[in-house]
């Protein structure tokens, strides 16, 4: 394994993943809360699929959003934290470049498609709240179909540019990624030629694309809780602006770090390297883990299913 930060070519082979900078002695135990909460997603999320799936009173939009959320947080982390497992525990850091292209397609595809299921998801809840008489004529099972079909083509056409514009960069500086996987920016920053190409396509995906996808979330959420305000009891307005505000933090969860990682890589040279790669990786794994939680847990036909099962087992 080469370490070497001068080597010259112009289609590297192999690049080699640092891991967290300056704190790689630390990695064995940075791995414990990371190895958790992987597990915590791949179980929560594998639940969800489980109890929809065998739940004949759950084949409603809602879940079936759920369902679509709870598929793209288990390729979104598994496309991840398979790999930032080896490099803390066997120190494997090398990865192929067009394994890396690869992760870095279905880094950036899937996490734009999981902002896109929280639109239809906030979407969902403003039908249900503000229109509800009409919930089940409006999102039709062919409906949601063509909102899934919709929102994985509108991820990959629009991220399949990304890999594609790096692939053709000459690379002379460095094979080292200071990262724990191949984030696109941390990429496309080690050729030696103008990236300016990819650097404002990055952008302007940041801004078309989540920036859009939060003023809609925004915008839905806004005229929910004008409708929570309206209801006749102070039960009913807690019950549901509880479970809105629960919905909301976790999207905030997802875009804030989003927003900070890709701007800090751009602009943020005074950020320590490794608070901007341990925030990176937090982005990856917070939220599908919260997912199954806040969405799985807190639903109560989803909390009512879960515990029947576990009743009906002995357990």
């Amino acid at each position: 394994m080469s370490d070497s930060n001068t080597t010259n070519f112009t289609s590297p082979s192999i690049f080699i993943l640092q891991g967290v900078p300056g704190l790689e002695w630390a990695h064995v135990w940075i791995s414990n809360p990371f190895c958790a909460m992987y597990v915590v997603t791949i179980l929560g999320n594998l639940t969800i699929l489980f109890i929809v799936k065998t739940e004949p009173s759950l084949h409603e939009p809602m879940y079936y959003f759920l369902c679509m959320l709870a598929v793209t947080d288990l390729i979104l982390t598994t496309s991840v934290l398979p790999k930032m497992l080896s490099i803390f525990w066997f120190n494997a850091r090398e990865i192929g470049f067009n394994g890396c292209l690869t992760q870095m397609f279905f880094i950036h595809c899937f996490s734009t498609v999981e902002s896109g299921i929280f639109v239809a998801m906030a979407f969902d809840r403003y039908v249900a709240v503000c229109d509800p008489l009409r919930h089940s004529t409006i999102l039709t099972k062919p409906v949601v179909a063509k909102i899934g079909l919709a929102v994985v083509l509108r991820s990959g056409l629009l991220i399949l540019p990304q890999p594609l514009l790096a692939r053709q960069w000459p690379y002379c500086r460095t094979n080292i990624i200071p990262d724990l996987y191949c984030v696109h920016i941390a990429v496309v920053n080690l050729a030696c030629s103008d990236i300016r190409v990819s650097s404002y396509y990055g952008l302007a995906l940041l801004f078309c694309l989540t920036g859009l996808d939060m003023i809609f979330i925004t915008m839905s959420y806004t005229q929910i809780l004008t409708a929570i305000f309206r209801l006749p009891t102070t039960h009913a307005r807690l019950k549901t602006l509880g479970t809105c505000v629960s919905h909301f933090s976790t999207i905030l969860a997802f875009y804030i770090p989003c927003i900070f990682i890709v701007l800090t890589y751009r602009f943020g040279q005074n950020v320590p390297l490794h608070f901007r790669v341990l925030i990176a990786n937090l982005y990856i794994l917070l939220t599908p883990t919260l997912n199954p939680i806040i969405y799985g847990v807190r639903t109560k036909r989803i909390r009512a299913r879960l515990f029947s099962l576990f009743t009906q087992k002995g357990i």
